[in-house]
């Protein structure tokens, strides 16, 4: 007898068991997990349905929803955004197809331009699809050492340049200086940063799977990183620096340093994340030795007859971009914010 899903919405009651399935199901990830429901409404105030479809308590597949509806950007409905990875996880193809369902039904009802589906690997060949992003993603060895040999000579070079300048890691309990070293990054790059406040919430929500590391020569702060850590995965996500880090590839030690704390705390898979092609971040990840694997996301419109192109790789942000990197620090600090959650 085939068995008979229930599409439900997860509740407060039904976290634990959520997250239960989510470390168990092989095609989760970390942007499966429950805690991105409070992330999203309480930091971008955006409305949410984390859809699960269930056999009596059990919960065979899960599908976590977002929509932002911006008059800049579009309406739509994502899942996940802010997340490299989302879409269906599911141990159960009839239990995926019932989500997969209630998630089109409600696109319809919200009338949203489209419907996205952030998988690692494409579940609708009959959607649309773009040739954005690929995503890095590299099996660890258990010796450090095994590690530091696998990556490329030119890179390894730079590694060993940031050693060589006495740089050092640590460690903190809070976001501050991550914030600080991340803002001007991303100012530098003309992109509109996440509030501090954001930061403090993936701490507050993820707890000790949510890490902060800091470069430092001598007591001064040179870069910093946020990783995600999940199962056997370590996930540098959030991570930047000034001219400090350029000068004395601490960006370079950084994530060397990510890799190899990763290894001896027994992760055995490093997921360098998304990066978009022709861009520097793809090219650097690439140094390093890890392959692209092409991220080809799937796209259901709705109410638009096109799909959107809201990357800022499109010619036609480029000025605002140059004007961004103008803006003082402070200022771009105090709008970036109000932009960037209706980009997702």
């Amino acid at each position: 007898m085939m068995p008979h899903y229930t599409v439900g919405l997860m509740d407060t009651q039904d976290r634990a068991r959520w997250d239960d399935f989510v470390q168990r199901c092989p095609s989760a990830t970390f942007f499966h997990r429950a805690g991105w429901q409070q992330v999203i409404e309480e930091g971008f105030h955006h409305p949410t349905w984390f859809m699960y479809a269930a056999d009596g308590e059990q919960i065979q597949a899960v599908l976590p929803l977002a929509q932002i509806k911006s008059r800049w950007f579009g309406n739509t409905l994502i899942s996940l955004p802010f997340c490299v990875y989302g879409g269906i996880a599911a141990n159960d193809e009839q239990a995926a197809q019932a989500v997969d369902q209630a998630a089109q039904q409600l696109a319809a009802r919200l009338q949203v331009d489209h419907l996205e589906y952030r998988h690692i690997r494409s579940r609708h060949a009959d959607w649309q699809h773009r040739a954005t992003y690929a995503t890095f993603r590299k099996s660890l060895l258990t010796d450090p050492d095994a590690n530091m040999l696998t990556i490329p000579r030119k890179q390894r070079a730079m590694v060993r340049k940031g050693i060589a300048a006495n740089l050092s890691s640590t460690v903190e309990t809070d976001t501050r200086r991550f914030f600080d070293c991340y803002a001007r990054s991303v100012h530098r790059l003309g992109t509109p940063v996440f509030s501090r406040r954001y930061f403090s919430l993936l701490q507050q929500v993820f707890a000790e799977d949510c890490e902060v590391l800091c470069i430092q020569q001598a007591r001064q702060a040179v870069c910093a990183v946020l990783s995600f850590r999940f199962r056997d995965e370590i996930l540098p996500y959030y991570g930047g620096g000034g001219e400090l880090a350029r000068t004395l590839a601490g960006n370079d030690f950084m994530y060397w340093e990510v890799m190899r704390r990763a290894c001896v705390s027994g992760c055995s898979l490093f997921d360098f994340g998304r990066s978009k092609y022709g861009s520097g971040a793809f090219a650097f990840k690439k140094n390093w030795g890890f392959e692209p694997q092409p991220l080809n996301y799937d796209y259901q419109l709705y109410k638009s007859s096109i799909l959107r192109d809201v990357q800022p790789l499109n010619p036609k942000f480029q000025p605002f971009i140059k004007a961004w990197r103008r803006l003082p620090l402070p200022l771009a600090n105090l709008i970036g914010p109000h932009i960037v959650r209706q980009l997702g």
